[in-house]
């Protein structure tokens, strides 16, 4: 059983660099061909004067924060056990290439229901004063 004592607990900040060619990546691997991600010229053109990160590219920019609460050895979540639950996410700005972005993350709530702990997971993405996002995850685990 997770102990709802963590509810309040504080993740970050983790730093991630945005990479021109990470968007690339993750554009090609998503199959989204939008030339704001993936041509130079094009994207220079378009609305945002350059290569700007699909809106989802979020979930690489939050990779290694989440796993600093997957594999918090304290909070000890039984990951054979645990199912995504759902998340959600609120864009306010695109990630740039040459972006440093800093994410946080807070454990929002940890209940008991039917045998089940549900955690619950806020997080902020930010570059300088820009958000790039804010959204929540929640994970089941199974007991």
């Amino acid at each position: 059983m997770v102990d709802p004592k963590f509810v309040g607990k504080t993740y970050g900040p983790v730093k991630y660099e945005v990479g021109l060619e990470k968007i690339k990546e993750y554009a090609i691997a998503v199959g989204d061909l939008n030339e704001l991600y993936l041509d130079d010229d094009a994207a220079a053109r378009g609305p945002h004067g350059g290569i700007v990160a699909p809106p989802l590219f979020a979930v690489v920019i939050m990779r290694e924060l989440m796993k600093g609460v997957l594999f918090d050895n304290e909070l000890d979540l039984n990951l054979p056990m645990l199912v995504h639950g759902e998340q959600e996410f609120e864009f306010h700005n695109l990630a740039r290439p040459g972006d440093v972005v800093f994410s946080t993350a807070r454990i929002d709530g940890i209940k008991h229901k039917d045998g089940k702990d549900i955690v619950s997971v806020g997080f902020e993405a930010k570059a300088g004063d820009k958000t790039i996002v804010t959204g929540a995850y929640t994970f089941v685990v199974r007991g």
